[in-house]
């Protein structure tokens, strides 16, 4: 960085953006450039008066915020971390209360962003018809961060030789359940009534807990035999896990003019800097179509 201009790769990593994010700023004027041949550059006099501006990137304001909502996964966790991290001028802050709630609250227009994973039992398709019904009118775009095996967590070694859903119903079977309006609730309730299975007789189908993680302790301690959840949560506790489903994880963002520019940093920061390969270690997870637009309306 020499002392009279910056490049846009300068400028990005000044302010911890995307450099595509720097040339949105330059095309809509909020940030003046101008080309030494073909190269942009950036003055230095034009940076200080960028960084006192009343402006989301400026130093003098407050942080971007966006309020998530919906179902607990360790990528929401890593993308928090990676946004604290690498982007200080953005700030999520999750609400764990389940997939559909999520929705609901990002349909009262309580929350930027949910997180769901809901599966529609008429079709066998996961997120877009709920997202269809709810939202008619609203600016939104659906992005799919993964796909995930759902499944058995179990104890080491599968002491209760437990197999499948009838397996449930087992005298000596203690299952741990996830609370109402989870994306994992949905899929079990779905399961059962597709197995004629009735759940008043599952010891342990009232009892709820509120992420994956919680349930992978209920097996590591040994309250309970068997919890659905996702492979990643057993891995974490040493446990072994039987896969039921593939699962499609989404964030659906719905835009206003309040929340614009805070929604177009997180599609940077998921589509254009390293946070995929930050994750690529997260075993059960499956990021091929990672930061893809599955569905989006103007």
């Amino acid at each position: 960085m020499n002392d009279e201009t910056y490049t846009p790769d300068e400028i990005a990593k000044l302010f911890k953006i995307s450099k595509h994010t720097v040339y949105e700023l330059v095309k809509r004027g909020e940030l003046q450039a101008f080309k030494v041949g073909n190269k942009m550059r950036i003055d230095k006099s034009e940076v200080e008066r960028f960084k006192n501006l009343d402006s989301p990137t400026g130093k003098n304001e407050q942080l971007l915020s966006i309020q998530i909502a919906g179902s607990h996964d360790f990528l929401i966790e890593h993308l928090i971390k990676y946004v604290t991290k690498q982007a200080d001028f953005l700030s999520i802050q999750p609400t764990y209360i389940g997939s559909l709630e999520g929705l609901m609250m990002l349909y009262r227009g309580s929350s930027d962003v949910a997180a769901i994973h809901l599966l529609d039992p008429s079709s066998g398709e996961y997120n877009l018809p709920f997202i269809k019904l709810f939202f008619v009118h609203e600016p939104l775009t659906v992005l799919r961060l993964a796909s995930r095996e759902q499944g058995f967590i179990i104890a080491k070694g599968n002491p209760k030789e437990i197999k499948n859903f009838h397996d449930l119903t087992r005298k000596n079977i203690t299952f741990v359940n996830r609370q109402k309006g989870s994306g994992t609730r949905f899929l079990l309730d779905s399961s059962l009534a597709n197995e004629k299975i009735d759940p008043s007789s599952i010891k342990g189908y009232e009892n709820e807990e509120w992420n994956h993680l919680s349930i992978a302790s209920y097996i590591s301690r040994g309250i309970a035999d068997v919890g659905l959840g996702i492979r990643s949560a057993a891995e974490q506790l040493d446990l072994d896990f039987i896969p039921v489903t593939n699962e499609q994880f989404d964030l659906v963002l719905r835009w206003n003019k309040k929340n614009e520019m805070a929604l177009q940093h997180l599609l940077d920061v998921i589509q254009l800097t390293s946070f995929k390969e930050s994750i690529s270690s997260l075993k059960g997870y499956n990021t091929q179509e990672f930061g893809k637009i599955i569905h989006e309306k103007k």
